[in-house]
């Protein structure tokens, strides 16, 4: 199988769709941490449904590791 930009952008859209759901769901309940006091919710340099759109690529890929998916797939174009 072989991935294009395509598939990509596409498998994106439907993650991206679902974080937006999922974040509107989830708004209000959000646990206290161990000691009750609320911490921020820094934002991180990739998006959520970025991420998951690596990470279902990798397990879809041939790679052994992730170390070697982000070096060489992700980083390398």
């Amino acid at each position: 199988m072989e991935i294009t930009k395509d598939k990509v952008t596409e498998l994106f859209c439907i993650i991206d769709e679902f974080y937006k759901v999922f974040d509107a769901e989830n708004a209000g309940k959000l646990l206290l941490s161990e000691d009750g006091v609320k911490r921020r919710r820094r934002k991180a340099s990739l998006s959520d449904s970025e991420i998951m759109t690596i990470l279902l690529y990798f397990h879809f890929g041939s790679f052994r590791n992730f170390k070697h998916y982000y070096l060489f797939f992700i980083r390398g174009t």
